[in-house]
């Protein structure tokens, strides 16, 4: 065990405890650090990852453990290690700078910084011999310390000239399209071309190896679907009522059919990887992380309510296992993440030998390996990866066996391969929690509520909500805070915390109807309005006001790992502009979505979450009151339904506080109002005559 300790070992983040060790002196980010590198005239070093990443162990590894290189960092670098997970703010703006620089970025992502914090050089991975077309790590460090002692003022100026660039890149939003421009369908049509185009029609996916699941893309793709072909909400005999064969839902369906049956789905555990380094799904990178499980959770919530495909609702019921039994803190938070590697090794947890497959199931082994291409000679790097390659259907047609018997052989297989997997060394756990990232699955776990209506859902969504509201809650002033470990919460929230924050609480409040969660995201939204808007644009910063060991204040809206910050805020703003009656609020969200008119529909996935934005705001949004005595039971009948959408307020006695819920009387039974762009139907009180009335609407764009 290493004697050395650095600043680190005093952090609670585990990507920073993993390098506490290590004989290079890292610190963490600080005003003390920064003031340091002034005091000393010292470069400094930022080197940035976390801690599912398997680039970032190799490098510590091959480099950060070496005491010669230590040696070297020790006396000529202010040496700083980062969690991008607890400081994405620093992550952004130093992956810009060497994406600018170099025109490629990813972690580690090691950045060289002047005394005064500003960028002058950086890459990525850098191993500890030239190789790979790639220098050295000694030679870059030599490199950087005999430029910055001889060239000092070549620095200076690439180190202003990266800052300047930065700003100048951060100042879009000052140009407004014509409405006539953006609230047209010849967009949506041109995003849906645009996503075709980059469509894999075989395998599913969006694009060329590596494929990430894109579900934001996915998202617009059913919705999409439902806006310009369903006819019906109505499940009882057509899910749809429209065109099942229509090019978005094939795509989308094709998609998540793909992933569910690819080896980046844990076909024994359930749960998703981060994504897949092949076009199949076969070989996933094998982190799992909170974001990509609770994004993939809603939409295949979604299509769940469209389609009634069963094989849906067990992968949500498989997945929410997943989460709850390796992802969640006694408290009800979740964790961040689970490691790609145990043991040394990038997937070991996961594959399979084919000897070792068939001592474990016996008579059953032979239909079982085949089903899952389970091989003596394996299917990436001489192991087995668990997938399908034909649908359970069909390989039981195939080989001469009911379907009931197959799936009972599958299922006991995965029971007795799960508890041998069980006795293995475990990927570790990175058991941070933070605020955006539960507050995505606090969506999810709404959203398969609303789906399977499983009560065991919408609990864990509620007592999710109050542990985030209080743990990570400061005084009213300071807001709320980013991260969350050993009962301290640290880091003032960024955007995406509270957006996402904010976007839970609505959704929370569409399954409960209960209007404190309302309350409390009208609340935040107030708070996010004072300390993170730009002022003429219409954007958000993604730091606060208050916040100053960042050189510039970044304005993200494109749509990356997890969605926009920006474009979920212009959401809430327009949702919250409906349940409030806030004109300002729908029009300060037009307005973001405005500015960006001319790239959402031309690069669309980057843009989905706008996309589905836009959609929604040219397609309408159906308001849904539903006041009286069984309320609350009509209220869970609309939620099976896709009506992507929606408002939907319910309440026994009525309520003033809100305009859809005003001057309503309570009916027995239940009365039930639909609204939409500005007319109202006359109130009906039996479910099938509202989805009548959805039903008359026919196409809506």
């Amino acid at each position: 065990m290493p004697t050395h300790t650095n600043s680190l070992i005093h952090e609670t983040s585990p990507y920073l405890l993993q390098h506490a060790h290590n004989p290079v002196d890292w610190n963490p980010w600080s005003a003390e650090i920064l003031q340091k590198a002034k005091k000393e005239n010292k470069p400094i070093l930022v080197s940035i990852g976390y801690a599912a990443c398997h680039w970032c162990h190799v490098m510590e590894k091959e480099s950060f453990e070496d005491e010669s290189t230590a040696a070297i960092m020790n006396e000529h670098f202010i040496n700083i290690k980062i969690d991008r997970e607890e400081r994405p703010d620093l992550d952004h703006i130093y992956m810009d700078a060497v994406q600018a620089m170099t025109g490629s970025g990813g972690w580690p992502l090691n950045v060289f910084l002047t005394p005064e914090g500003k960028p002058f050089y950086g890459g990525t991975y850098f191993p500890p011999r030239r190789a790979f077309n790639r220098a050295s790590w000694k030679e870059v460090l030599d490199g950087v310390m005999q430029a910055f002692k001889e060239r000092r003022h070549e620095i200076d100026a690439q180190a202003e000239n990266l800052t300047d660039h930065l700003l100048q890149s951060n100042s879009f939003g000052l140009q407004q399209a014509t409405a006539e421009e953006v609230f047209v369908k010849e967009k949506q049509e041109e995003a849906f071309d645009n996503i075709m185009k980059a469509a894999d029609k075989e395998w599913g996916g969006f694009g060329q190896a590596p494929k990430f699941p894109q579900t934001f893309t996915i998202q617009f793709l059913l919705r999409y679907h439902y806006v310009r072909t369903v006819k019906s909400v109505s499940s009882k005999v057509s899910p749809l009522g429209g065109d099942l064969e229509g090019a978005a839902f094939e795509q989308a369906l094709l998609s998540l059919d793909k992933m569910i049956e690819g080896g980046i789905y844990d076909q024994l555990g359930g749960g998703f990887a981060r994504y897949s380094t092949d076009a199949e799904w076969l070989a996933p990178h094998f982190e799992k992380m909170l974001y990509d499980n609770a994004l993939l959770l809603i939409v295949l919530s979604e299509a769940y309510q469209l389609t009634r495909r069963e094989r849906y609702r067990e992968v949500i019921e498989e997945t929410m296992n997943f989460v709850q039994r390796e992802l969640m803190h006694p408290s009800k938070g979740f964790y961040a993440a689970l490691d790609a590697d145990s043991e040394g090794e990038e997937g070991k947890f996961y594959v399979w030998d084919k000897i070792e497959a068939d001592e474990l199931l016996g008579k059953d082994a032979a239909i079982f390996c085949k089903y899952f291409d389970i091989t003596n000679q394996g299917n990436w790097e001489g192991k087995n990866i668990l997938h399908v390659k034909q649908p359970l259907e069909d390989f039981a047609l195939a080989n001469g066996i009911e379907v009931s018997v197959l799936k009972k052989i599958l299922e006991n297989g995965k029971r007795i391969l799960m508890k041998q997997r069980d006795h293995r060394p475990r990927p570790l756990l990175d058991d941070k929690v933070l605020l955006g990232w539960n507050a995505l699955m606090n969506t999810a776990c709404s959203k398969t509520f609303e789906a399977t209506g499983d009560e065991q859902y919408r609990q864990l969504a509620i007592d999710n909500m109050q542990f985030l509201l209080k743990k990570f809650a400061g005084n009213k002033s300071a807001g709320f805070y980013h991260t969350w470990k050993n009962d301290q919460a640290k880091y003032p929230a960024f955007l995406d915390d509270y957006a996402f924050l904010i976007q839970s609480l609505l959704q929370l409040y569409e399954i409960t109807a209960e209007s404190a969660w309302l309350l409390k995201a009208k609340e935040l939204t107030e708070h996010v309005l004072i300390n993170f808007s730009e002022g003429d644009t219409g954007f958000f910063y993604f730091t606060n006001e208050d916040q100053t060991d960042v050189i510039v204040r970044k304005k993200e809206v494109y749509d990356g790992a997890v969605p926009s910050g920006n474009a979920t805020m212009a959401w809430n703003l327009y949702r919250l502009s409906i349940y409030f009656d806030r004109g300002e609020w729908r029009e300060k969200s037009y307005k973001a979505v405005n500015s960006l008119a001319r790239v959402i529909s031309r690069y669309p996935t980057s843009f989905g979450t706008w996309n589905c934005l836009l959609l929604e705001i040219m397609s309408g949004t159906h308001e849904i009151a539903v006041v009286g005595k069984d309320a609350l039971s009509v209220h869970q009948e609309i939620l099976r339904e896709f009506i992507p959408h929606r408002v939907l307020m319910a309440s026994i006695s009525g309520d003033d506080t809100f305009p859809l819920l005003k001057d309503k009387s309570a009916t027995d039974p239940a009365s039930i109002y639909l609204c939409k762009n500005f007319a109202c139907h006359q109130p009906v009180n039996q479910i099938n005559a509202f989805k009548s009335l959805m039903s008359s609407e026919g196409t809506n764009i």
